[in-house]
């Protein structure tokens, strides 16, 4: 309430204006990479586009209150139905980086997923994490070695969750990065991926280990060739299931059939994600594709939602086509972006505030209400372009 007690809010309020301040806020390499989409940005846009087809129908009288927006997920319960996406390079955006936005999830007891990208260290982050759960978003490598140190490193840090994502093996054609020419990639820290010991007996494609780093900090310069090469067949997910004892996600599926391979190869669950519009151009909207992979699983796995969430309103709306919980990228970015960790924080206490506000206009009193009646899909197309996010 303070901003109508003449308190003017550092973040915007207004998911509209939120991008534009923080253009204003920070460098625009940094900005372009965080906004920027692949090609003309069309998959961007239609993530929006998705959402905006889908409309809230409010009901009266109810009984909403007390409202609760927990919900359990590989036997725990949140409680809160939003998590923070995997992004990476966070020390572009602010000094604040990895930890402290690690710390914001913390505090608000939403799972935090740690890019394997990321400029500070999983022990670093594990430390800032607290007692939150600690998720770990994999960029799978070519080489065994390299892949099984890396998740070494992330389960004595505390990580207990793993999120592979898969739409990334090609790099998708950036424009706003192109031009810039800049890759964030390309720094001389690249703390997550320094060789650890590889358990004894352990059968590994390639022997020779990529050059070592200190083990918690400084790295070797990145190699593309080490991270980015033709995706592995579904088979050799055994080999990841071998190497992580928690449960086990897939990110960046789009069709029902690679969902069901997904559970058929016995993985725990899997994102419905296009990576924020951010690889394939002239793609799907995220949501659209959400409906068909939920019947396809048939509840039989955990199904979770990112790419084009702006607001809370998007959250209700892809709980209720069948997301079990759903990640936040862009917007908390942005608000990093202008406030260090607060700004961060701040957003994600909007978006919450809009998801309880938008559930008593609805007469939703439990996130477990959340299903098709709440919605219809109606013709109202817009640009999608002034709300373009994860």
């Amino acid at each position: 309430m303070n901003g109508f007690l003449g308190s003017k809010p550092v973040v915007t309020t207004d998911p509209a204006k939120l991008e534009q301040q923080a253009k204003s806020k920070m460098t625009p390499k940094a900005f372009n990479f965080l906004a920027g989409g692949s090609g003309e940005r069309a998959t961007v846009d239609a993530n929006r586009l998705a959402f905006q087809q889908w409309k809230i129908v409010p009901r009266m009288l109810r009984g909403s209150e007390p409202r609760d927006l927990s919900i359990t997920l590989f036997g725990k319960k949140y409680p809160t139905p939003i998590m923070i996406a995997p992004i990476g390079f966070q020390n572009i955006f602010h000094k604040d980086a990895e930890t402290g936005v690690a710390g914001v999830a913390s505090e608000l007891g939403i799972p935090y997923v740690m890019s394997m990208n990321s400029y500070s260290t999983v022990e670093e982050v594990g430390t800032a994490s607290k007692n939150n759960d600690r998720w770990f978003q994999l960029y799978w490598p070519p080489s065994d070695y390299m892949t099984i140190q890396i998740l070494e490193r992330a389960k004595a840090a505390g990580f207990n969750v793993l999120v592979v994502t898969l739409d990334a093996f090609t790099l998708g054609w950036r424009p706003w990065d192109l031009d810039e020419g800049y890759m964030p990639a390309n720094m001389p820290r690249f703390p997550n991926t320094t060789p650890t010991k590889v358990p004894n007996g352990t059968v590994v494609r390639d022997v020779p280990p990529p050059p070592a780093g200190n083990g918690t900090g400084d790295a070797s310069p990145f190699k593309w060739d080490q991270y980015f090469s033709p995706p592995p067949s579904w088979d050799r997910l055994k080999f990841l299931r071998q190497h992580w004892p928690g449960p086990i996600l897939l990110k960046g599926i789009q069709h029902p059939d690679d969902a069901e391979q997904a559970l058929t190869a016995g993985m725990n669950g899997i994102i419905v994600s296009n990576h924020g519009g951010r690889q394939a151009d002239g793609g799907i909207g995220s949501l659209d594709a959400l409906p068909e992979i939920v019947e396809a699983v048939g509840g039989k796995m955990t199904v979770l939602f990112d790419s084009g969430v702006r607001t809370g309103a998007d959250v209700i709306k892809a709980l209720s086509l069948g997301a079990n919980g759903v990640l936040i990228g862009r917007p908390w970015a942005y608000g990093l972006g202008i406030g260090g960790k607060e700004g961060a924080k701040a957003v994600l206490r909007g978006i919450l505030a809009q998801v309880e506000i938008n559930m008593s206009i609805a007469g939703i009193k439990s996130v477990k209400e959340c299903n098709r009646s709440v919605l219809r899909r109606l013709g109202y197309y817009g640009s999608g372009g002034n709300l373009s996010s994860n």
